[in-house]
């Protein structure tokens, strides 16, 4: 989480929104083996807590129960270069935005997997055009036979560290020039946080 207070944004709704749009990211902990992180879908219950699931052969999997740790949601980024300044002084910075939720994590019973992937495997046909993908349209021992592969969790959010680095530091005409140049350089996304959220 980036230090400076100006890129913080406490809207629970919008950053339950970054988890819901991006719905990718890593889970950290700290083990006897080491740091290991697994990447992972995420899917927010929308009460406090954060569902995931990563192969039962990941090196992090037998440490997650019971463990805190460290769930990371990278959003849009882009390199900020000092030639869109109006002054020339500046430096070379990155805008982005991130989401860092800390919590405790819980192993899910088969059933709670099975709720979690269909709410996933449910969001993300809903993005896709034509007639969405369903569970009943695998055979039963087929998708009995993957999940025996796999382990849910959910995370019990403790703590929310958010950082939306737009730019909030310069005045609304330097800003205006670094979205530009961000947009005309492929990062539009960035470029248009900026306008909606940093203003």
């Amino acid at each position: 989480m980036h230090p400076n207070p100006q890129f913080r944004h406490d809207d629970r709704a919008l950053l339950e929104t970054l988890i819901e749009e991006i719905g990718f990211g890593m889970v950290f902990a700290a083990t006897p083996d080491g740091p290991r992180l697994a990447h992972t879908p995420l899917v927010s219950t929308g009460d406090g807590a954060l569902q995931f699931h990563i192969a039962r052969g990941n090196g992090l999997a037998k440490h997650l129960d019971g463990a805190t740790v460290l769930a990371v949601i990278n959003g849009p980024d882009g390199y900020v270069s000092p030639r869109w300044y109006a002054d020339q002084g500046q430096v070379p910075t990155w805008n982005y935005v991130s989401l860092e939720l800390e919590g405790r994590v819980r192993r899910m019973d088969s059933d709670g997997l099975l709720g979690h992937l269909e709410a996933l495997s449910a969001r993300e046909e809903a993005r896709l055009a034509g007639e969405p993908w369903t569970m009943d349209k695998s055979p039963p021992d087929y998708i009995r036979r993957l999940m025996a592969g796999i382990i849910g969790f959910e995370l019990e959010i403790l703590g929310w560290r958010e950082t939306l680095k737009l730019s909030q530091n310069k005045p609304a005409e330097e800003r205006e020039r670094v979205a530009a140049g961000l947009e005309a350089s492929g990062s539009a996304a960035i470029a248009a946080l900026m306008r909606n959220l940093a203003g």
